[in-house]
């Protein structure tokens, strides 16, 4: 057991630090070949993962609606279709709307990333009757995993619905939130792993929560595991026209074990981590604009209230360390009270993976779009989803579904608590 507890605490901190591997080259000339990710979906655990979740069907009929396309045309709206379709049904299974498909549990996120993997697999090393452009496939490729990750239907303000399906115009009453997960990762360490934040963006999605103020609904979205896509400005592009619309937004991603963290501060350095593809990236945060890039950005939740509040069996934190190069100085230095003046960043208080790095993209965003003061926001770290004591080899046990159950019910506890007290400081 010892062992055991010793691997679950490094899965619970891979989202926080890091190491670098090396990049895997693709062939010129041909078809792009399937990326590391992609590989990994010839193993038996996500085959079976796809069989009992009665999502196995989604690359085959996603390769025959590619078969049927003529042009490019026809294929950019089959990659649109069926990508929105995966989301959708992703989402219904998880809601409990449809049939399960098979006997893992509906809260499991899972079948959507292998789903997605097989889907893009199929796209990336398809051969059309017709020419298909590098640049093209890439463009099929990204409009695939953007809809089939639910970004593409973040509604605005005016068109978010009601919980009756209606559409809510802007004014209402019908408060806004935007909720963001991660999909599996770590997957060479244990092939079997879930993202309890992508859990809970699929149980989220479209629901209506009661706050002391009265409804909201929140909208969510998964993001990927993979460095490029986020120098590619990924969450920007999803973010940026929604954040002025919604009253509340929290990132959300798997962090340490047996606690959740609200984090304080993010700090804009990438510690070198490999990513979903085996590749590492240790540098300064890229983003629009670095000469005004700060070093550090900072949560807008009401964290005091959210620490204080039964919102469920895992105990919650207001995490305020960081690490930093102090100014004058040359040594990373751990801070617990957060950064000092002048510091340069070395990991903020959700360290220095892709988790810290969407909430500083999230938060400085919402600095720029000048909301800072008016628009509560930043990132929340949920427990390590562990399986049943001595379970090495099976996909599921029972201690493994309550876990992310209840890891899935405590974050719509804390984000029903961080709307409720935003609305007795703004009253």
């Amino acid at each position: 057991m010892s062992s055991l507890r010793v691997r679950i605490g490094v899965l619970g901190l891979a989202l926080l630090t890091g190491l670098t591997a090396p990049t895997a080259a693709t062939a010129a000339g041909t078809a792009p070949s399937p990326t590391v990710e992609e590989r990994r979906l010839d193993g038996a655990v996500p085959q079976e993962i796809l069989r009992r979740s009665g999502f196995a069907d989604a690359a085959p009929e996603f390769a025959r609606a590619l078969d049927r396309a003529g042009s490019y045309a026809q294929v950019r709206r089959a990659v649109v279709r069926e990508g929105t379709e995966l989301w959708r049904r992703a989402v219904d299974r998880a809601q409990g709307r449809g049939p399960a498909g098979g006997d893992l549990s509906r809260d499991d996120d899972r079948p959507l990333y292998w789903a997605r993997l097989g889907m893009t697999r199929e796209l990336r090393t398809w051969e059309p009757g017709f020419r298909l452009s590098e640049e093209r496939r890439a463009g099929l490729l990204d409009e695939l995993d953007r809809t089939s990750r639910g970004q593409t239907t973040l509604l605005p303000p005016s068109r978010l619905r009601s919980g009756g399906g209606t559409p809510a115009p802007h004014g209402t009453g019908m408060k806004r939130i935007l909720v963001t997960g991660f999909d599996p990762f770590t997957l060479d360490r244990d092939i079997r792993i879930s993202n309890p934040s992508g859990a809970v963006a699929l149980a989220l999605d479209g629901t209506v929560i009661e706050t002391a103020d009265g409804p909201a609904r929140v909208e969510t979205a998964v993001f990927p595991v993979r460095w490029r896509d986020f120098a590619a400005g990924t969450v920007e592009r999803a973010l940026r026209p929604r954040l002025k619309g919604v009253d509340l937004f929290a990132t959300v991603s798997q962090g340490r074990v047996g606690r959740f963290d609200v984090e304080r501060t993010n700090g804009a350095w990438r510690g070198g981590f490999g990513d979903n593809e085996n590749i590492g990236r240790t540098e300064t945060i890229p983003v629009t604009d670095p000469a005004s890039q700060p070093q550090w950005t900072s949560t807008t939740l009401p964290y005091a209230e959210i620490v204080a509040a039964d919102t469920g069996r895992f105990p919650v934190y207001d995490n305020t360390g960081v690490t930093e190069i102090p100014a004058g100085g040359t040594e990373p230095v751990v801070r617990p009270q957060g950064p000092t003046p002048g510091s340069t960043a070395r990991a903020g208080g959700g360290g220095d993976y892709l988790s810290n790095e969407i909430a500083y993209r999230a938060t400085l965003l919402r600095d720029r779009l000048g909301l800072h003061g008016r628009l509560p926001g930043g990132h929340v770290h949920t427990p390590v989803l562990q399986f049943g004591a001595g379970n090495t080899t099976e996909v599921t046990d029972p201690e493994f579904v309550r876990n992310r159950l209840d890891i899935i019910e405590q974050v719509r506890s804390i984000v029903t608590v961080a709307v409720s007290a935003t609305e007795r400081t703004r009253g």
